[in-house]
């Protein structure tokens, strides 16, 4: 049995986001609903958010780096793009609304988000604390 490649709606933004999708098999997640449903599952999830409303240059590169971060933390957390209305319930929920963001919850609680392209070492400083936290922001 051959699994069917994931559809990736229009709007989705930059081939590497939808990378993220096609080959990764990341969920792509289309509205509030969706998100709050990955969100709420036992653990710790990294939620994509390319910037759908506002195309950003740095979009790409967040794409590609955030692949790496999840190998380097060990499945740690698991990661999900957000589609143009879960990121906008994102938004809301993390109170940034700058793109791209990398939006963390843990067992359906915000615990914070790194938004915009950072350094290495900043992310690797910032998500054992964002992985530590226990409630939202």
């Amino acid at each position: 049995m051959t699994l069917a490649a994931p559809v990736i709606p229009a709007g989705i933004g930059h081939p590497l986001v939808a990378r993220l999708i096609s080959d990764l098999r990341w969920p792509l997640l289309a509205d509030e609903a969706a998100l709050a449903a990955f969100a709420a599952r036992p653990g710790a999830h990294c939620v994509f958010l390319p910037g759908a409303d506002r195309p950003n240059p740095e979009t790409p590169d967040v794409a590609v780096i955030l692949p790496e971060l999840a190998q380097a933390f060990q499945g740690a957390f698991d990661c999900a793009v957000a589609g143009p209305a879960a990121e906008a319930a994102a938004k809301l929920a993390v109170e940034v609304h700058k793109t791209p963001n990398l939006a963390f919850w843990r067992d359906g609680a915000v615990v914070g988000c790194l938004p915009r392209v950072r350094d290495w070492s900043d992310y690797m400083a910032a998500i054992p604390r964002l992985l530590a936290a226990a409630t939202a922001l």
